[in-house]
């Protein structure tokens, strides 16, 4: 039983069930602890590259690279969360998209950066490692770097997990509210004005999964649901621009259809490239999805009955 990660698990959902401000300080507070660390490995480590270590430079060529690419997605899955923040945003309109767009642009700039030199560093057959980042400090002998880097691997962790949370809270209460679920995920606290039914039930059940599955097992499961989310979403603003051009849109995905056809080939992509049994698992949800569906949201969603 993996204790630690259950204790991390609840304390966070405390933090949720307090409310947005508790949430947001913390979440500040370790954003700037990890991003600090990142660059301080950037700084130290640049000086240090050994260009021979990038040759080969795909040892295992497209293969491994996709194959990897499916798994090491779960590191930058988050960035759609921030749109579940929308009503609780002063200016979602433009919020939004900074948000979003920014966290990407970000986020990817330093994850580019990092891997650049840490492969440049070490051989790449001595990153097969839990903690690589700090297996290369390590390398270089650079002890108090690679314990730090560890303390920040930690804290950003911990800020993944909250922010996680909060989307799947929110993505329940507004479902709750439209009535795809029971309204005990829609019922507020009477002093912190948050989902606490909700932000309890989906942080009970996140800690017992994280402390009894293995890592590897939940992070290709995540993986391929949000790989199959990002492909929903691709297809729907296809199908939304063309059959609902009339719409206010105070932001536009540009290029479409080019992006949006794009981004399904990717995604698809990445999910044929995980293995057989997360796709069973993964059919196993969808099917439980599609039972709650079939057996109560649709009976019950005040959307689908306007339209109706």
């Amino acid at each position: 039983v993996n204790v630690p990660a259950m204790g991390i698990i609840l304390f966070l959902t405390w933090l949720v069930y307090l409310g947005i401000r508790e949430s947001a300080t913390f979440n500040n507070i370790a954003v700037i602890f990890k991003v600090s660390v990142i660059l301080f490995f950037i700084a130290v480590a640049v000086w240090h590259i050994k260009p021979v270590n990038w040759h080969p430079f795909m040892p295992y060529g497209w293969h491994g690279v996709m194959a990897g690419a499916a798994i090491i997605f779960f590191a930058y899955i988050g960035f759609d969360a921030v749109s579940t923040a929308a009503e609780e945003s002063k200016n979602p309109a433009r919020d939004m998209p900074i948000g979003i767009i920014g966290s990407l642009a970000v986020s990817s700039i330093l994850y580019i950066a990092v891997v650049v030199i840490l492969t440049g560093i070490i051989p790449y057959k001595l990153l097969n490692d839990p903690a690589p980042v700090a297996k290369g400090l390590e390398y270089l002998g650079m002890s108090f770097g690679s314990g730090l880097v560890s303390i920040g691997a930690l804290v950003g962790i911990t800020t993944v997990l909250l922010v996680m949370l909060y989307g799947q809270v929110r993505i329940f209460f507004a479902m709750s509210r439209d009535g795809l679920l029971p309204a005990f995920f829609s019922k507020l606290h009477p002093k912190h004005k948050t989902p606490y039914l909700s932000t309890w039930f989906v942080g009970i059940i996140t800690s017992i999964l994280a402390g009894f599955l293995p890592i590897d097992v939940l992070a290709e499961l995540v993986n391929i649901g949000t790989l199959f989310a990002f492909l929903l979403v691709s297809l729907s603003v296809i199908i939304l621009r063309y059959t609902r051009p009339e719409l206010n849109r105070k932001f536009k995905c540009p290029w479409v259809p080019f992006i949006p056809i794009m981004a399904i080939l990717f995604s698809g992509y990445l999910m044929i490239s995980l293995p057989i049994e997360t796709w069973i698992r993964f059919i196993v949800w969808f099917i439980i999805g599609f039972i709650i569906y079939f057996t109560y949201s649709r009976y019950n969603s005040r959307l689908a009955k306007l339209q109706q």
